[in-house]
């Protein structure tokens, strides 16, 4: 078999980034600027819960490959698996060397009337996480350590990409797949983490916008990317398939489910009752979603399904996500049925169905993620923090901050595709799409 110039040089990046880590100088080289508060300001518990909120979102990755990989045909279950579980290799490694200093590092961007608003973080800030060590960081994150701090961040980076891959399943090239996650990484997902995330980001400072757990960062921005990608990739042979594996499908949605406490719960940084908020109006969201899913589907003259139950259940978790430790309990149970209900309109309009988005991440992922953005600018608790508290320009700066994000990530992402394409052809070739991707790509099929 004839090895591709294009395998060539990524075994030679990776090479490189390997070796290049040996050469860069660990946080205790470098001397406190007063961005870092002593050790003894760590608090146990925090540690505790951020390291195991950690490793429930990193669990929500292997679940969304079973929930991704139990709705795709026979022939293509593998790679729509491994497309989602490869994201925990290429973007853990790419967030140590640049990922995180795009992210978090030092603001990048304008300044008016002297104050300064962030569009991206500096490269050179925690490149190969130099800087990043034990001692918590008086902004970001005062309770634990720093690299904590970051890992955590790190695995709402790797989910992103993973969750744009359901648009354009069974018919998509790995290899272009690879660069274009990289490409997504760092030009659409780390300046717009930056500019919700970061005390100096534009749409934090300016905007206000309130995301406590990436409804915006992460959900809009993979639901965009994943429109853009079905309609440049365009529409399979063959669209209609059987769900391989319905079963896999529960299991990913039991994962995912279990994984977003960790995902909502943990980004309030600290085992308080914050956190506790946001474990509540997740499950709830999600509970109010699935049961509003099946019954609207019956109304419908649709059959109750447990593929259905399971979207509607992902759903809930998706629209919960921005406003969970800013609403009450009894508030996510509405904004899981009203988003439910608006999904599910969205995944069986007509006009939507024409583009081959092959799982509906659009319909679920980036409907969810903008229903779940308007309710919180609606719903949010605290002092000018939302339409009803505080009024309409509150409300009118998070609409805003929608359109502008929805561009950004739409139109960015369509430039990627175009990109990516140029470079190694997107779109596998028909006779590899009939195949299946699991032996055209993998040489790999089911037992």
């Amino acid at each position: 078999m004839t090895v591709g110039l294009k395998w060539i040089v990524s075994f030679s990046i990776i090479t490189l980034v390997a070796i290049g880590g040996l050469f860069w100088s660990p946080m205790a080289d470098f001397p406190n600027t007063g961005e870092f508060l002593s050790e003894d300001k760590i608090v146990g518990a925090d540690v505790a819960w951020i390291l195991a909120a950690a490793g429930l979102v990193l669990l929500m990755t292997p679940g969304l490959s079973f929930f991704y990989g139990g709705m795709v045909g026979k022939k293509n279950v593998i790679s729509t698996m491994l497309q989602s579980f490869i994201a925990l290799g290429v973007i853990s490694m790419l967030w140590v060397v640049i990922g995180f200093s795009l992210s978090f590092g030092d603001s990048i961007g304008f300044t008016i009337n002297g104050v300064h608003y962030g569009i991206i973080g500096n490269p050179l800030s925690y490149p190969f996480f130099n800087r990043v060590g034990v001692l918590p960081h008086k902004y970001m994150a005062s309770t634990i350590p720093f690299v904590l701090f970051a890992l955590f961040q790190m695995k709402f980076a790797v989910i992103t990409p993973a969750l744009i891959t359901g648009s354009f399943a069974e018919r998509v090239r790995f290899i272009s797949y690879l660069l274009f996650m990289v490409l997504f990484s760092i030009f659409i997902y780390t300046p717009l983490c930056h500019m919700v995330w970061h005390p100096d980001g534009l749409l934090n400072k300016y905007f206000g916008v309130k995301d406590f757990a990436g409804g915006t960062v992460v959900h809009m921005s993979a639901g965009f990317a994943a429109l853009a990608g079905a309609m440049v990739v365009g529409n399979r042979k063959k669209p209609h398939h059987e769900p391989s594996n319905i079963s896999y499908v529960l299991l990913g949605t039991g994962m995912l489910w279990f994984g977003w406490f960790g995902f909502n719960a943990g980004s309030a940084l600290s085992a308080n009752a914050t956190a506790a908020t946001a474990f509540g109006t997740t499950t709830i969201a999600s509970a109010s979603a699935m049961m509003t899913w099946i019954f609207f589907d019956r109304i419908n003259r649709r059959k109750v399904s447990a593929m259905g139950a399971c979207i509607g259940a992902v759903v809930g978790l998706v629209a919960i996500t921005p406003g969970c430790g800013f609403v009450s309990i009894s508030e996510s149970l509405f904004i899981g049925f009203i988003s439910a209900i608006v999904s599910n309109l969205m995944v069986n309009w007509k006009a939507l169905k024409k583009i081959d988005d092959t799982l509906d991440v659009f319909a679920c992922h980036g409907v969810g993620g903008i229903m779940g953005m308007i309710l919180t600018a609606i719903f949010a608790h605290g002092e000018n923090a939302s339409l009803l508290h505080g009024g309409f320009e509150v409300f009118a700066h998070h609409m805003a901050a929608l359109l502008l994000v929805s561009v950004f990530t739409f139109f960015g992402s369509l430039i990627l595709y175009k990109i990516t394409n140029s470079i190694i052809t997107l779109r596998v070739s028909e006779e590899s799409e009939e195949m299946g991707l699991d032996l055209s790509q993998h040489e790999e099929k089911l037992c």
